[in-house]
């Protein structure tokens, strides 16, 4: 049986369709969504816009629940309007243009580079913050070491207290036989000792004076060691600043807000004038919405409802302050009928951020708003060290995470190296100075020769002194 060309193209066609059929059925099937790419992919692509727990609303909408409110649309044209929601907004689409009418005029960043698995990806990583159940946090975030040192010394004090009675008895019990075996040879039987008299003679008081002494001089070196080491310390901050999103996810680099670390002793901490250079058009956070952010305008008088800075600020009574600031909150939850989009519990949020403004830029000392942030400092080396974040960071060209650890990762920053004179020295032996293309060590014309004659192959902070007394205690 011959086919004819008409026919014989339509099987040509059916085949093709076929052939691309399949393959589309098997890019389906190998979809092997990694929420750890999709965090990835969310930190790169979405998070300047939309808000990390996936609940709360940002400069876009809350992402939380996606599925359900595509749920009556083909989900290839979900991954159409992440690619390209313009696109489908010109053509009419009717969740697109939606969708468009809420959040206007905020144009979504197309992704014409993501795959369908990248963005299977995407919603799994987004799936999981938002069914994700919140940690029951107790204690001072990084605080765990010193939980269990606590508990490791109440287990001492058990301990010590059931040798102490355990040594009682047997103290009792040695004079009970010491009187029987006297009995027994038939000597007269000492008088039985009183626990009293136990307990106040002379090799018991001189145990107990020896126990501590040695208790006292343990615990007074322990912590003259440990004085300004506390490793994991993470106190609470009277702002909740985020170094994983500033650091990390934003890409700021530290030395923009840590500008000191270059050229002096002190790393500084930034002025609120430098946060405003971000915030005075970033004024709603990605976390904490307005309760932050706000706590840095109301310090030095920012007026966020209309741009610009308040004169005489300082002589403002906090009534004026209080009515400026709530205005603020307030407007940022009103929806397009202005009503509070929060609900009944609109002006209790209100009132809420303004008690955490009072709390955060108020205390005994300070008991006006206006003036500096308080920040509560985490890393203190004792006075008789010295240490400059000129030397190792302007001249050694070391990395913050090298001590700091990686801060761009923590939402609550806290101290990450014992920073212990061992753990310098150890860095001393085992950091290799950078000579190339770097001044400062020219004078080392020997090491500069072996190094280029291969007789070297680096040279340790150890080798230029680095292990001199005088370097850090002069």
């Amino acid at each position: 049986m011959r086919c004819s060309p008409l026919n014989l193209k339509g099987l040509y066609i059916f085949l093709f369709l076929a052939f691309v059929g399949s393959l589309s059925a098997q890019d389906e099937a190998a979809l092997t969504p990694d929420p750890e790419i999709g965090k990835t992919l969310f930190r790169n692509k979405c998070a300047t816009c939309h808000n990390r727990d996936m609940k709360t609303d940002m400069t876009g909408p809350a992402l939380g629940g996606f599925e359900e409110r595509w749920a009556d649309y083909p989900r290839q044209e979900l991954y159409d309007w992440i690619r390209n929601s313009q696109a489908m907004i010109s053509a009419g689409h009717p969740r697109a243009v939606e969708l468009w009418n809420e959040w206007k005029p905020t144009v979504m960043n197309p992704n014409i580079d993501l795959t369908d698995n990248d963005i299977e990806s995407l919603f799994a990583y987004i799936d999981q913050e938002f069914n994700k159940v919140p940690e029951q946090i107790t204690g001072v975030p990084g605080a765990g070491p010193a939980e269990t040192g606590t508990q490791n010394q109440f287990l001492y004090w058990v301990l010590l207290i059931i040798l102490a009675a355990v040594a009682i008895v047997l103290a009792r019990i040695i004079a009970n036989l010491n009187q029987i075996a006297s009995v027994q040879e038939g000597q007269e039987a000492p008088p039985r000792k009183t626990m009293r008299e136990i307990l106040t003679s002379r090799g018991v008081v001189s145990f107990v004076v020896f126990a501590l002494v040695v208790f006292g001089g343990y615990t007074t070196v322990s912590n003259g060691i440990d004085f300004g080491r506390q490793q994991g310390y993470a106190p609470e901050q009277p702002i909740k600043f985020s170094h994983e999103v500033h650091s990390g996810i934003q890409g700021i680099d530290c030395q923009y807000c840590h500008d000191g670390a270059r050229r002096s002793k002190h790393a500084v901490i930034p002025a609120a004038n430098t946060c405003m250079n971000c915030h005075a058009a970033v004024k709603v956070g990605s976390t904490y919405g307005t309760a932050e952010i706000t706590k840095i305008y109301a310090s030095i008088g920012f007026d966020p409802n209309t741009d610009t800075y308040i004169e005489n600020y300082e002589t403002l009574p906090e009534d004026t302050i209080r009515a400026i600031y709530t205005k603020w909150i307030g407007d940022q939850y009103l929806n397009a009928s202005g009503e509070l989009t929060l609900g009944r519990r609109g002006e209790a949020v209100v009132e809420e951020q303004w008690e955490g403004i009072v709390d955060a830029l108020t205390n005994e000392l300070k008991p006006q708003i206006p003036g500096p942030i308080e920040w509560v400092r985490i890393h203190h080396l004792p006075d008789h060290v010295y240490f400059s974040h000129e030397q190792h960071v302007g001249i050694g060209k070391l990395e913050c995470q090298a001590c700091h650890g990686p801060v761009e990762e923590m939402e609550v920053l806290s101290q990450y190296a014992p920073l212990s004179m061992g753990w310098c020295i150890n860095c001393h032996r085992e950091t290799e100075v950078q000579f190339a293309g770097n001044p400062y060590y020219d004078s080392y014309a020997r090491y500069h020769e072996e190094l280029a004659t291969g007789e070297r192959i680096t040279v340790t902070v150890e080798d230029i002194g680095g292990l001199e007394c005088q370097k850090c205690h002069y």
